[in-house]
């Protein structure tokens, strides 16, 4: 208390001119409309850049929970535009589906309309990926065509992927006749070019003409006869005396796939017991 009593003595004198210029200040700034519009305007202004400074701070320090809303904001966008991408995928497959025209051969059975995800054309083995699986009713040894002609097989299948071994691929061979004639034989990819390959195994007496039609044969439960394979080319060297080759313009542009069509033959298990049938006489 004595400590108090002696600063207030010792600086008396200011604190009496303090008290002063504090009440002259009220009595100008009270009693003069001029004065007192200055002073609130300092004011106000001073106050508006405080609480500005104050704001950016605040900002500042809100700036991550702010960005993790964005985040999950822009995910929410993304998975949306993934499903309206979707939508709009299968909105064309139906599309294509309604529009597209069947080969006569085909017109019995039914088809699982695909997307092409993967695709080669230069490799010595071509296979395709297509998005479509074991959900969607896909299982091996399906033929595989587009709206020209035949495209190739299916040889694996995932639950929501399967793999379509390409016409392009010499492990594939289809039996294909001339179109109009009985005489077939095996068509196969020589590796050379992606738009042609090589029927081979024909007799020698099989007659032709550049530009005759291609078809399968109807030898597979794969493709039912006459399915479009490609157009008479030349012919190419001779296998031997009794047999020989053509070289055929395929009708597929294997560079330019984007939807396929499996083809659903609903006999398929009907045929196959019926040629498994001696297999199991001979296995008892």
């Amino acid at each position: 208390m004595r400590d108090l009593i002696n600063f207030i003595i010792r600086f008396s004198s200011w604190l009496v001119f303090a008290f002063y210029v504090t009440l002259s200040c009220i009595l100008l700034f009270n009693h003069n409309p001029y004065q007192h519009h200055v002073l609130m305007t300092s004011a106000n202004s001073v106050s508006a850049s405080i609480y500005g400074i104050a704001n950016n701070v605040t900002s500042y320090f809100n700036l991550r929970s702010i960005n993790e809303d964005l985040q999950l904001r822009n995910a929410a966008l993304e998975t949306e535009v993934v499903a309206l991408r979707k939508q709009v995928d299968d909105y064309r497959l139906r599309e294509y589906a309604d529009s597209m025209q069947v080969a006569e051969p085909l017109q019995q059975f039914g088809f699982v309309i695909a997307h092409v995800i993967n695709n080669s054309v230069s490799r010595p083995y071509n296979y395709i990926t297509i998005e479509k699986g074991a959900a969607d009713g896909i299982r091996p040894e399906m033929g595989v065509v587009d709206h020209s002609g035949v495209v190739g097989v299916v040889n694996v299948v995932g639950e929501h992927y399967s793999r379509i071994i390409s016409l392009l691929n010499p492990d594939f061979r289809l039996s294909c006749k001339i179109k109009g004639s009985d005489v077939f034989g095996s068509l196969v990819w020589d590796g050379i070019n992606p738009e042609e390959a090589l029927l081979e195994e024909l007799p020698k007496h099989t007659v032709y003409n550049p530009g005759d039609t291609i078809i399968t044969s109807g030898y597979s439960a794969m493709f039912p006869e006459g399915v479009p394979v490609g157009t008479v080319i030349k012919s190419a060297s001779a296998d031997d005396d009794n047999f020989f080759t053509l070289r055929i313009h395929l009708l597929t542009d294997f560079s330019q796939l984007s939807t396929v069509r499996v083809i659903d033959n609903k006999n398929i298990v009907a045929i196959k017991e019926v040629e498994n049938s001696d297999l199991h006489k001979d296995n008892e």
